[in-house]
């Protein structure tokens, strides 16, 4: 917390330059996953959502959105970008069931978990777990580890399957390197897409 809230106050985002092109890879994926749901969309969960880049999306494909966010100053951002519909929430990503947030149908991680360690990314996965729904999906979005794995954050395929046991690994899709600058360019970005196919 002590790091992104500095680079919050210092004005110095660089993950948000990332934003026009993971929302547009973003858009296809949640229209995907509401024709899916027979129910329609339910409720989605922007985890570690900054200043709100991308949790207004899901509610524009239907979804009753609610992000979370550890730094207090990032949330205050996101209420007042609004819209007024999606809800915010100060809260640990690896605490999640103390967060009183209620149930989910989808999880959304773009950038969240690859900074985390084993332990972190362990009780991030029981967070999610707890509060997911029967048939909830997860999608994440996370750098690869490189060579550049101490200037940059990333994690393996088998790191972030670790972390969600109970959980069904749908896809791995290459994610696009648009809009990111070296060393990030460099870390092999990918989706990944979870169903909780047991309550």
């Amino acid at each position: 917390m002590t790091k992104y809230a500095r680079m919050y106050r210092l004005g110095f985002t660089p993950w948000e330059r990332y934003g026009p092109a993971a929302g547009a890879q973003l858009r296809p994926l949640l229209e995907r996953e509401a024709q899916e749901r027979r129910s329609g969309p339910g409720r989605a969960l922007d985890i570690g959502c900054g200043r709100g880049q991308f949790t207004p999306e899901l509610s524009r494909n239907g979804w009753e959105a609610v992000g979370v966010d550890v730094v207090p100053e990032a949330i205050e951002a996101a209420r007042e970008r609004g819209p007024a519909e999606v809800a915010y929430a100060v809260g640990d990503a690896t605490k999640l069931e103390s967060a009183d947030l209620g149930t989910f149908d989808l999880f959304l991680d773009i950038g969240c978990f690859q900074g985390f360690d084993g332990a972190q990314q362990k009780a991030m996965g029981r967070g999610v777990t707890a509060l997911a729904e029967t048939g909830a999906t997860l999608l994440m979005l996370a750098f690869g580890p490189s060579i550049y794995r101490r200037m940059v954050e990333g994690v393996s395929q088998a790191e972030v399957e670790a972390a969600f046991p109970e959980w069904d690994l749908l896809e791995v899709e290459d994610a696009s390197t648009e809009g990111l600058g070296w060393p990030m360019n460099r870390t092999s970005p990918k989706w990944y897409r979870f169903r909780r196919t047991t309550g």
